[in-house]
Formats: C-alpha cells, sequence, structure tokens
C-alpha cells in the first residue's frame, strides 16, 4: 500500500518535478505555463446543488422503493421510512457541513478521522472503500443505468445479463475520460443529468396526481397501514435501502478544496439539495403508490417501468431513458468524489504515491480517476458484484458513525478550533447514536454478513501495520513502484500537487458566512 508512496523516506523518490514534465510538454500544449500545479476551485453554488441533487437522485430513488416495502410490508409505513430517511439524511449533512467548513480538507469522512484519530483509523476507512464500499456503490448504479436502457429492447423476457454489464463498462468509461478531462465538463454534464433527474421525478408525480384525478383511486390512502410487518427489526431493517437512495448527501465534503468560498457555499448547497430531494422522493412514492398496489411494487422487476406502463400510456417510454439519465448523474458525481478520496488517501502515504499526481494541463487527478475506473471495471467484470453489496451499508455507517465521533472528540480537544458552522450538541450526539444502531441491527438480522463485513474491515490492520507504519517493503517492491511512478508521470503528464494554504486567504465571503450563521 505505502510502497512509493509519500510516507516512505527510504528510497529515493522517483518523481519527476513540475518543471521537467512542463519542459517535455510545452510544445503540445496550450495550457497556462506556470499556473501553480493544484486541484482548483471551480465549482459553484449552482455546481455545488447539481452534483448533490444529481448524486443523490441517481443512488436509488428508482431502486429503492420495493425493499423498503419489501420490510415494513405496508405503504402508510414506508411513507414514514421515507421521511425518517430524509430528515436523519438532513442531519448528517448538517453535521458534515460543520466538520467541512472547519476542516477544509477534501476526502470527507477520511479526513475528518485523519484529524480527529489519526491515520490507523483513517486507513481502515479508506481501505474498506477502495475494498468494497465504492467500487460495489459504483457498479450497482451503472449495472441500474444499462438495466434501464436495455429493457425496452426485450419487452416481455430476461434481458442478457452480459449485455447489461458492457453497457455499464462502456458508461463508466466515458465517464472517467470525462472526469480525467475537465473539472468543468463533469459539472456541466452533472447539471444536465440532474436536471433530467428531476424531470423524471416531476413526470412521475405529475401523472400520479392525474391519474388519482381521473379515476378517484389512490391506493395509498387505501388501508394504508394494513400488512405492515408488527417486527420491529424488520422494520429497523427498510432504513437500510431508505437510506441508500439518499447516499450522497456527505458527496461535497469529498470536494472541498475544489469549491469556490467553501465556508458559505457547502453548507448552502446542503440547506438547498437536501429539502428538494427529500420532497421529491415522498411525492413520488405516493404517486407510485396510487396507482400501484403493494403486491404490484413487490413483484415488479424495474418499478418505475412497471408505473410508467400503468400511468402513461404513449409516452411510458420516457422514463426508462430519464431513469438512466438520472444514473448517469449518480455516476458521475460519484466518480468525481471517489478520485478525490484516493488522491487524499495518496498524498497522505495510505495509497501509492502515483494516486496523488495532478495532470499539469487539465488539473484533474488524474491518476486517481483512472485507478477508480479500472476497480469499477474490474467489479463490473466480476459475477460478485450484488453479493458484495451486502457489506456496503455495515462498512458505510461505520465510516460515518467514526466522523460524527471526529466531530464531538474535536469539540472537546480542540474548543477553540476555527468553526464558521457550529450546530447544536444533540445533533451530533443523537447522529451517532443513530449510526450505531444502523451497525449493530445488521448482527441480528443478518450475523454472518455482518461478520465477513468486520473480517474485510480488520484485514486492513495487518496491511496497514506492515505497509504504512512499519513501511516493510522488499527493494524489488520500490523498484517496480518506482518505475510505474515514472511511467504513468511521462504518459499522463502529471507531477505531485504543490502546497496550498487552507486558510482561504481569497475567500471574502467567510466572515459574512459566520455572520449569517
Amino acid at each position: 500500500m505505502g510502497a512509493g508512496g509519500q510516507g516512505d523516506s527510504t528510497a529515493a523518490s522517483p518523481m519527476m518535478e513540475p518543471d521537467d514534465i512542463n519542459h517535455a510538454a510545452q510544445d503540445s500544449s496550450n495550457g497556462e505555463k506556470g499556473s501553480p500545479v493544484r486541484l482548483q476551485r471551480q465549482v459553484t453554488l449552482a455546481n455545488a446543488v447539481g452534483l448533490m441533487v444529481g448524486n443523490i437522485l441517481g443512488s436509488g430513488i428508482f431502486i429503492a422503493p420495493k425493499g423498503v416495502l419489501l420490510y415494513t410490508g405496508s405503504t402508510g409505513l414506508s411513507l414514514i421510512i421515507w421521511a425518517v430517511s430524509g430528515v436523519f439524511s438532513a442531519l448528517g449533512a448538517l453535521c458534515y457541513a460543520e466538520l467541512g467548513t472547519s476542516i477544509l480538507k477534501s476526502g470527507a469522512s477520511y479526513a475528518y478521522i485523519l484529524e480527529a484519530f489519526g491515520p490507523f483509523p483513517a486507513f481502515l476507512r479508506l481501505w474498506v472503500s477502495v475494498l468494497i464500499v465504492d467500487p460495489t456503490g459504483q457498479a450497482v448504479i451503472a449495472l441500474t443505468f444499462s438495466s434501464y436502457l436495455v429493457q425496452p429492447f426485450f419487452p416481455g423476457c430476461d434481458v442478457p445479463y452480459g449485455a447489461v454489464r458492457l453497457l455499464a463498462i462502456a458508461i463508466v468509461c466515458v465517464l472517467t475520460f470525462v472526469n480525467c478531462a475537465n473539472v468543468r465538463w463533469v459539472t456541466r454534464v452533472q447539471d444536465a443529468f440532474a436536471y433530467a433527474g428531476v424531470a423524471a421525478c416531476v413526470m412521475v408525480i405529475i401523472s400520479g396526481v392525474v391519474n388519482v384525478v381521473i379515476t378517484g383511486e389512490m391506493h395509498v390512502f387505501q388501508s394504508p397501514f394494513k400488512g405492515t410487518n408488527p417486527d420491529i427489526g424488520r422494520a429497523a431493517l427498510a432504513l437500510y435501502p431508505g437510506l441508500y437512495a439518499f447516499a450522497g448527501w456527505d458527496m461535497l465534503n469529498f470536494i472541498t478544496e475544489e469549491i469556490k468560498n467553501p465556508h458559505k457555499n457547502l453548507p448552502r448547497a446542503i440547506w438547498i439539495s437536501m429539502p428538494i430531494v427529500t420532497v421529491l422522493y415522498i411525492l413520488i412514492n405516493i404517486s407510485m403508490y396510487s396507482v400501484l398496489s403493494a403486491q404490484q411494487v413487490l413483484e415488479s422487476e424495474a418499478v418505475a417501468v412497471t408505473y410508467a406502463e400503468k400511468a402513461m400510456g404513449v409516452v411510458s417510454w420516457t422514463i426508462p431513458i430519464l431513469v438512466a439519465m438520472t444514473t448517469i448523474g449518480g455516476i458521475n458525481a460519484y466518480i468525481l468524489a471517489v478520485s478525490r478520496l484516493y488522491f487524499v488517501g495518496s498524498r497522505e502515504g495510505h495509497l501509492p504515491q502515483v494516486l496523488s499526481m495532478i495532470n499539469i494541463w487539465t488539473m484533474t487527478p488524474a491518476p486517481a480517476v483512472l485507478f477508480n475506473g479500472f476497480l469499477v471495471c474490474c467489479y463490473l467484470i466480476s459475477d460478485d458484484v450484488l453479493t458484495l453489496i451486502n457489506y456496503f451499508s455495515f462498512m458505510y455507517w461505520i465510516g460515518v458513525g467514526l466522523s460524527i465521533a471526529a466531530l464531538l472528540y474535536l469539540r472537546w480537544r480542540q474548543p477553540d478550533m476555527h468553526r464558521p458552522i457550529k450546530v447544536h450538541l444533540a445533533l451530533p450526539v443523537l447522529f451517532l447514536l443513530a449510526s450505531l444502531f444502523l451497525v449493530v441491527v445488521p448482527f441480528y438480522s443478518a450475523f454472518r454478513d455482518s461478520v465477513i463485513g468486520c473480517a474485510i474491515f480488520l484485514s486492513g490492520v495487518p496491511v496497514y501495520y506492515f505497509g504504512v507504519h512499519r513501511k516493510v517493503h522488499p527493494a524489488w517492491l520500490h523498484t517496480i513502484a518506482d518505475g510505474i511512478t515514472r511511467k504513468v508521470q511521462k504518459l499522463l503528464l502529471c507531477v505531485p500537487q504543490e502546497t496550498e494554504d487552507t486558510t482561504l486567504p481569497n475567500d471574502e465571503g467567510r466572515h459574512e458566512t459566520e455572520k449569517a450563521v
């Protein structure tokens, strides 16, 4: 893990410096010479809202309703679970707003755990992200995209899984290229597909209203709690698909170093995005249940398609396309966020050094973006990707819980830390207890998967001890790592990031934000 890493001082650095590559590339590009090689602050407030809304909508609103209903047993309790999931995610986003404006580093929970508790727990958080959480999350969204796009061509029969996987790999490769090429391209793509996601939601909501007006029937209010599962444990499990659909509320904390005026724009983007998404989700579910019975939802392989066929008639074909476009926004934002996590992890010496390099012309962490794309494609090729997603929620909430614990720890150890936003102490305390609940519940309902998840999490301990702490690296591994680093630098025209003062001397809105908060 640490071979060739920044923390390794025993081997001569193989890196090419910015001037070396600038000299080699000056005849082949029109890039701006002399500009600092670092991540650029290009994400505006509007971009941030588009990234957050697009990422959340693309994460699972058209996947999760079936899972929520399966555990609750009734439409009434399902709607309550959706509302609870939205409020819970909003509370988490507010806690992360405090962390993101106090610790001005990209990387979200990894950066916060590192700041509060040191490199060991932060490495374990990074370890499970690389192994399971982030590649499988992106793979599932990519498979959802391809399934919705391919399904209309195979009416009444099973879709070939090989075709679904091939299309999923293709979209991951295209978006990986976009993320390597230009951050502005990324935000423009994200804005477009965020609008597509909102359009899909609005079409579903409007068609549901029209259906109620015409037919006068509304399944959701006809014995809404009939069939409710009395098992509290099952109701708790319904939170997992509900919260999975809200995944992405922490997205902006992964790219803090690229947000313009983060003290102001990061919390504003959260305050704008979370109410929009929560209201859309609740209205979508009401619309779906006004047309489909609980049994029809459970029997459907693609709830949005089933709904569209029954409620939208001749224009039903638009929903699979809009859903596919929505998932593109989810994948695009995911790639942007995860590549920054790998970039920051490498910068701290927890991943190979080459992943902390930045292209001198595009100012993007191209090696980290390509590494992420490679991992996702490997998982898409594997037949076990859907099995691995069973461990997603367990590991994800461990990381979130540690981040909130970091907030409370820093409140105690560093009470004078500059905090442009400071939420009420009750919020992080309640959120931490709820996160612990979400970690513990799987031991009751899915003990085997939970034990395997713990084993995967703890498998990072020996890797950290020998690869990062002790730096036990054989000479041949150094030689290989050094050779790869130099070749990647030449191929991608990338160099280490130049140091930047994270106090944001040009952040003119900082004091204004403090007054507003």
